[in-house]
């Protein structure tokens, strides 16, 4: 166990090891904690959480992803032309998101660790609302660049943060089944239903700029309601009882990860970097986002040289959010019913946009109702990775530590959606035989990488599982210390 020099977890001073949560439970009155809670109180508490968070949530990672999307449409409707772009220029406009992304990935973490959550959020919600209204106004590549950049840099945020409250408010058990709601698709529906009825606009001002006016103006709306209602954590919900913010705390208690703590541990950063299970996952969020970043970049380019209209083209990319969001809330009740099955479901739900990728690029470029009907089912690959995304936050205690996971995995998110629009070239255009190519071989590495994170999970747990029949015995009281999972000896992986 790797301990900050000159004390050991147990010597740490009790008030820097008891994060909120904890603190919370030491204030309440005896006649709050003494009444034992039945099963239909905890049913209500979750369909409250559930009924509220979910959709918070939802919507603002929705509202994230059509910022990425729309830039796909946006080229269709004159943007490629009115900024002058030339040769892979697009493909960069693309890339260079991900490129803020990247360079803010961690101060983005050590933020999240200082500042209250919620109010965070807001805050990055609105900055890039205001960016979305500043690229209606771009002229050329440098401004695209420059603003995407910094749009990359303020939605590093949105992602760690949904995942951290997923943590907070859901058991182990729910989470794959409501990160699947939140962390949809459903923004190729929004941004094709938004697309469509400003094509048919006769405007002095060009579509896609229009386009972008409109997303702006929903974004900044969208921020004033996180403000009211997105708690920085259970115990700080204004609309939660003290009764109901206990009940909380109790439902996530078993997750063994701790709630919150502001202190940052470096030792269990290093602990972090040192396990195997940390690369394995980053490798397989690199494999499986790459045909996120082309497919994003490049889908309404893609449907649009099959020989559809413009507006044709924004409509037929409805049915990929539907497709993608039907599969993965699917299979989030298929692992949150199948115990330790998510690392095998994610593995052979690969499979599926594996040969999608095969059919697409053998598929002859005539047989359009093919292409289309492989395109469509393609965006299959996403459930793999909504269900992946509770794996970092689930297997990881210790607030530095979960962190620190998390921004690895974005990071590795961030890599893939930067390669991802370098597969389609210009020159490639517009079979784009080769950029399916490269989608082939990153689902291929993406199952060998995941199928290997599980079973090092299940060997562990099968190690712990020895070492507990041998009579080891670990402190009761460990559930919300700012213990990491590799010190809680009782802690078990999911896998």
């Amino acid at each position: 166990m790797d301990s900050p020099p000159g004390k050991t977890p147990s010597e740490n001073d009790t008030r820097q090891d008891k994060d909120v949560a904890a603190q919370f439970l030491a204030r309440l009155d005896s006649s709050i904690t003494d009444s034992p809670i039945s099963p239909e109180e905890a049913r209500r508490v979750l369909w409250k959480i559930d009924l509220i968070l979910i959709p918070l949530i939802m919507v603002t990672v929705v509202l994230a992803a059509v910022d990425k999307v729309i830039i796909s449409n946006a080229a269709i409707y004159g943007m490629t032309d009115d900024t002058h772009l030339t040769g892979n220029q697009y493909s960069w406009v693309g890339s260079i998101f991900y490129f803020g992304y990247l360079v803010f990935e961690y101060p983005a973490a050590l933020l999240i660790q200082r500042l209250p959550v919620a109010k965070f959020y807001v805050g990055m919600v609105f900055g890039w609302a205001v960016l979305m209204l500043c690229t209606a106004a771009t002229q050329n590549f440098a401004g695209l660049a420059v603003v995407r950049f910094i749009m990359g840099m303020l939605e590093a945020t949105a992602f760690p943060i949904s995942s951290i409250l997923t943590v907070m408010w859901w058991k182990t058990s729910e989470q794959p089944l409501r990160v699947a709601f939140w962390f949809n698709q459903l923004s190729s529906v929004f941004a094709g239903l938004v697309s469509y009825g400003i094509g048919q606009t006769n405007t002095a001002l060009s579509p896609w700029r229009l386009l972008f006016l409109v997303l702006g103006g929903f974004s900044m709306l969208w921020a004033g309601v996180l403000l009211v209602f997105l708690p920085d954590s259970p115990v700080q919900c204004w609309y939660f009882s003290d009764r109901e913010k206990f009940v909380c705390l109790q439902r996530v208690k078993d997750n063994n990860t701790g709630m919150e703590d502001k202190t940052i541990k470096w030792y269990q950063v290093r602990e972090c970097l040192s396990d195997p299970k940390t690369w394995l996952l980053a490798l397989f969020a690199i494999a499986q986002n790459i045909p996120n970043g082309g497919l994003v970049t490049f889908s309404a380019i893609i449907v649009n040289g099959l020989g559809y209209s413009r507006l044709i083209t924004t409509v037929l990319g409805i049915p990929t959010g539907v497709l993608a969001t039907v599969w993965q809330i699917f299979l989030g009740f298929v692992v949150s019913y199948i115990p330790n099955s998510r690392c095998a479901v994610i593995a052979i739900a690969d499979l599926v946009p594996m040969i999608c990728a095969i059919l697409m690029w053998k598929l002859p470029r005539e047989n359009k109702n093919g292409l289309l009907a492989a395109y469509y089912v393609f965006y299959t690959y996403w459930a793999p990775y909504v269900l992946s995304t509770s794996l970092p936050m689930a297997n990881t205690s210790g607030h530095s530590k979960k962190l620190t996971t998390n921004a690895i995995f974005f990071l590795s998110y961030c890599i893939g959606n930067i390669i991802g629009p370098q597969a389609f070239q210009d020159s490639d255009a517009p079979s784009y035989s080769k950029g399916y190519e490269g989608l082939l071989a990153c689902l291929v590495v993406a199952i060998f990488s995941i199928a290997a994170y599980g079973l090092l999970c299940w060997w562990e747990n099968r190690r712990r599982d020895r070492t507990a029949r041998d009579g080891y015995v670990e402190e009761a009281e460990t559930a919300f210390s700012d213990l990491t999972d590799k010190e809680k000896k009782r802690f078990r992986y999911t896998y």
